[in-house]
């Protein structure tokens, strides 16, 4: 049986500190310490798999598929609005 964190044993984040991936904030140390998780994503064999992880599971916090919390709101937002629009036009 697969899970939805069978991606998790590939990922470059495995060794690193998870602290890492949870800044507090988005502005000052917290956008450096941003920065760096997405580094690491970058390098990650995984990152589109723990992507689609996060957006599945709801993920709210932390940088998961080389993204910000802020960043995968604003992706969300736009699939929702591609979607409305496609159904508006099924109309």
């Amino acid at each position: 049986m697969s899970s939805a964190y069978d991606w998790r044993a590939k990922a470059a984040c495995r060794d690193k500190d998870p602290e890492l991936f949870f800044p507090v904030g988005n502005t000052g140390a917290a956008y450096q310490q941003i920065e760096e998780a997405k580094a690491v994503c970058r390098t990650c064999k995984v990152i589109d798999a723990c992507l689609k992880c996060a957006l599945d599971t709801n993920q709210d916090y932390g940088v998961w598929g080389g993204l910000s919390e802020d960043e995968r709101r604003a992706l969300k937002r736009r699939a929702m609005r591609a979607r409305r629009s496609q159904a508006l036009q099924g109309i």
